[in-house]
């Protein structure tokens, strides 16, 4: 069998079993997305502005982040995210300001309003995910060597 293109070797081909585990994670994927979708609207919002909102707390190390770092975590373009952030500040969900290091840049920040939504939309996203975590744990492939392959929720040891 020849390598693929990127150097690599072949990969075993996909067993019924693979192709289960596959749509199952992408089914599980897809029902938290959409209630993800479906709560973020039921409070006011837009599931942009939540990731918005999400991606600027979550940001690694620190509180704040560029319209580039956000274009990045959001996988948007520049303009879109510029879009995005001047809607949310019209809101009062985030505000600009200077960044120290580059004329250039802007620190997006949020605000206290955007603290207190996205800490009531955030206990509700992690509420779902533990109601979840069966159906969004990684498969497990066949063709995994021994002890590689991630372990099911059900035998978990959870903490109790």
């Amino acid at each position: 069998m020849a390598d693929r293109e990127d150097g690599q070797a072949p990969a075993e081909p996909l067993t019924k079993d693979d192709f289960e585990a596959l749509a199952r994670f992408r089914f599980g994927i897809r029902r938290y997305l959409r209630f993800s979708e479906e709560t973020v609207r039921s409070h006011g919002f837009t599931p942009q502005q939540y990731h918005l909102l999400l991606a600027l707390k979550g940001f690694p190390g620190r509180e704040w982040a560029t319209v580039r770092e956000l274009a990045d975590r959001l996988q948007l373009r520049h303009h879109s995210v510029v879009e995005l952030v001047n809607r949310a500040q019209a809101e009062g969900l985030v505000e600009r300001a200077a960044h120290p290091a580059d004329a250039r840049a802007v620190r997006v920040v949020l605000t206290t309003h955007g603290e207190r939504i996205l800490s009531r939309l955030g206990t509700v996203h992690r509420d779902e995910l533990r109601r979840m975590q069966d159906a969004l744990v990684l498969p497990a492939w066949h063709d995994e060597p021994d002890g590689a392959a991630p372990k099911p929720a059900a035998s978990r040891s959870e903490p109790t």
